[in-house]
């Protein structure tokens, strides 16, 4: 008889769903996926998930609830889980893309995503998830609610613009706007606020501000996004994964001769990430040697300044993932001193 050493609860997350898949793993390496159920994404479909679970899993083996890193709508169920001392593991969305497109399926349903979320939990050995400091929760809301200032700030502004141009402008509206952009302002700079406070009473986050911001490029609020994104980089194991996950990661199609598409970023990634790289990397194109010469010699190469600097905002998301693991200051002489190439292969390839 057949022993079980691995069960998996595979969850599919959606904003008001969970399509669920129960797997184990057998002691001659055999999976089996045998039960599957939606519940709603809400504290009493928690309660009867894992009522559920408990029912249909077997007590000799422990039992892993496996899901995606899908924007916030996992947060919740993954918070509970931990609290009812439930094993969580939440994987990075581009490694189940990828796994999935190795398995015999033709569709892309809820259902078959959460069949292969379930068998990639059992093929692999997953890192157990513990909750993120709640800093790191605080930085993520706050950039991006200022990010959204940013974006109805512009758009009121091109609007203001608008208005004014015209040949008989309504004075009325155009103070109306003007008040809503004075609101916006004073609302930005309220944020800003709450981070200096929040980055200044936490030691650790005060430190890594202060090795982040040593790179050319990098400031405050940069640094408040990408921590904030990642949760400290804890879901990161490497540079490949970190631009996977900001959709930095470069896309190829070529097959023989006749086919032969354009290199480009997948953007199948967070956009927060790609966003809050974009003015780093300008800053640092013109005040940093190195990352100068990358800019330099991949636009003599294809002639394409925008490509290019979105080869230095990768450059400069790995260094920051460096430096953060390596608790060091960035050094900007560091590969004149040692005479290393400043443009790696995989940005010469593109």
């Amino acid at each position: 008889m057949k022993t079980i050493v691995k069960q998996v609860v595979g969850i599919d997350v959606a904003q008001h769903e969970l399509v669920v898949q129960l797997g184990r793993m057998y002691d001659d390496w055999s999976p089996e996926l045998y039960a599957s159920k939606t519940f709603p994404n809400t504290t009493k479909g928690f309660q009867a998930l894992v009522a559920w679970v408990s029912k249909l899993t077997d007590d000799q083996a422990v039992v892993r609830y496996v899901m995606e890193a899908t924007g916030v709508y996992h947060e919740s169920l993954a918070y509970y889980l931990d609290e009812n001392g439930q094993p969580v593991s939440i994987v990075l969305p581009n490694k189940i893309s990828s796994y999935a497109r190795s398995l015999d399926t033709k569709t892309v349903t809820d259902a078959t995503a959460s069949n292969a979320i379930t068998l990639f939990g059992l093929e692999r050995q997953l890192r157990q998830w513990s909750r993120p400091k709640g800093i790191f929760r605080k930085l993520k809301q706050l950039t991006r609610e200022r990010s959204q200032l940013v974006e109805e700030r512009t758009a009121l502004k091109n609007q203001l613009h608008a208005e004014q141009a015209e040949a008989q402008p309504y004075k009325k509206s155009i103070d109306r706007m003007k008040k809503r952009i004075n609101l916006l302002d004073q609302q930005e700079k309220e944020i800003q606020d709450e981070l200096k406070i929040l980055i200044q009473t936490d030691p650790e986050m005060k430190r890594a501000v202060e090795l982040l911001c040593s790179i050319s490029g990098i400031g405050t609020l940069t640094v408040a996004t990408v921590l904030g994104e990642t949760n400290g980089f804890d879901l990161i194991g490497n540079k490949r994964q970190l631009t996977s996950y900001a959709g930095l990661d470069i896309q190829e199609k070529q097959s023989g001769t006749s086919v032969k598409g354009k290199p480009r970023i997948s953007k199948r990634g967070n956009k927060h990430l790609r966003k809050a790289m974009h003015m780093p990397a300008l800053a640092a194109i013109r005040h940093d040697q190195r990352y100068k010469a990358v800019f330099a010699r991949l636009v003599s190469k294809h002639g394409i300044k925008m490509k290019a600097a979105v080869a230095v905002q990768r450059k400069l998301l790995e260094m920051m993932f460096t430096i953060f693991k390596k608790q060091e200051k960035y050094d900007k002489e560091y590969f004149k001193r040692f005479a290393a190439d400043p443009v790696d292969n995989c940005l010469e390839k593109n």
